[in-house]
């Protein structure tokens, strides 16, 4: 990635909604804003994301949001609500999680997660 030529956004996340605010970053690293826009080619962009923290999430979301997450094995659903990962890990890990559910999935989806940068 040539930093000469990268495109960087700065978003701040103050009082959005998690839902919009991933949309917009998603939008951003996948490159439907260029009009030069290609699916199959990697986007020359750097997405940093601002005071998380500050991001308006209603309780009810907060308390029935489950992320689920599969061993493979019988029995092995985990399950966490959206304040536990809140708790353990911080408001970045829920809208990294809300922004990489939104890529497409192909071989492009872990470059363009990188992309995002979350302070």
């Amino acid at each position: 990635m040539n930093t000469e030529t990268t495109k960087k956004y700065t978003i701040d996340a103050t009082g959005k909604k998690l839902g919009r605010l991933a949309t917009e970053i998603s939008v951003l690293l996948i490159g439907k804003n260029e009009p030069d826009f290609r699916p199959n080619v990697l986007p020359d962009v750097e997405v940093t994301v601002e005071n998380v923290d500050a991001l308006s999430i209603s309780q009810k979301k907060a308390v029935e949001k489950k992320y689920l997450h599969y061993s493979g094995y019988p029995g092995g659903l985990k399950s966490e609500s959206l304040e536990q990962v809140r708790d353990k890990k911080g408001t970045a890990e829920i809208v990294k999680k809300a922004v990489y559910g939104m890529l497409p999935i192909n071989k492009l989806r872990k470059e363009r997660i990188k992309r995002l940068i979350i302070k």
